[in-house]
């Protein structure tokens, strides 16, 4: 009743930023004692939403000697879980605020939830440096969440300067030649191993070392 299950609460200085408290009634735990006093499998829901996707995704699976049907909403709840670990969001909590999340973030949760549509109709999906802050391995997974939905009929287009990225696409459109006022003309069109011939292109010299 206190912090509106948010956690903390908000205080407006009027000449200062705002100052962020946490509440006095839940101790930041967003829900009221005998909700907390609720437990599966020893987490109550403070406890599973702090888990990472990771973490909640082998938590939730599905143990021997389970009911029937406490294995199925188990199998169920992991499912839409892994597609947010195979875009590389495993490391994401359960319960965080969506305002915290960058660009490249929001932009995989979306992404996550196409993939675990069952029925939709050819798509043109644009992303703009989804690999932001991405290991190697992370960007791999995302390919291969892209290349599910090319597999499906959808098409993506991707803004981006990630070679890994680029040399896995199956068409290129370079522009430059450089950034700023020095950019904004195409250099070159075509597959990756086009541009990587190019000799006006940046893009390309690099390139080569990625084919």
């Amino acid at each position: 009743d206190e912090c509106k299950g948010a956690g903390t609460i908000t205080v407006e200085m009027q000449f200062m930023a705002d100052l962020v408290l946490e509440c006095e009634s839940c101790h930041g735990h967003r829900f009221k004692r005998d909700i907390l006093d609720v437990r599966y499998n020893g987490k109550n829901i403070d406890e599973v939403l702090n888990m990472t996707i990771s973490e909640a995704i082998e938590f939730f699976r599905g143990e021997e000697g389970k009911e029937r049907g406490v294995r199925t909403l188990n199998s169920q709840i992991v499912k839409r879980l892994k597609t947010l670990e195979d875009v590389g969001l495993g490391y994401i909590k359960l319960g965080q605020n969506s305002s915290t999340l960058s660009g490249g973030e929001n932009q995989r949760v979306k992404l996550a939830y196409f993939i675990g549509q069952e029925r939709q109709d050819p798509t043109l999906f644009i992303f703009d440096e989804p690999t932001t802050g991405l290991h190697f391995h992370d960007i791999q997974r995302l390919m291969n969440s892209l290349n599910v939905l090319i597999e499906r009929g959808h098409t993506i287009l991707i803004i981006e300067h990630n070679l890994d990225i680029i040399r896995q696409a199956d068409h290129v459109i370079d522009l430059g030649p450089d950034g700023g006022d020095k950019g904004g003309n195409l250099v070159c069109v075509g597959t990756p191993e086009t541009v990587a011939q190019c000799r006006d292109s940046i893009t390309g010299q690099y390139l080569k070392t990625k084919l």
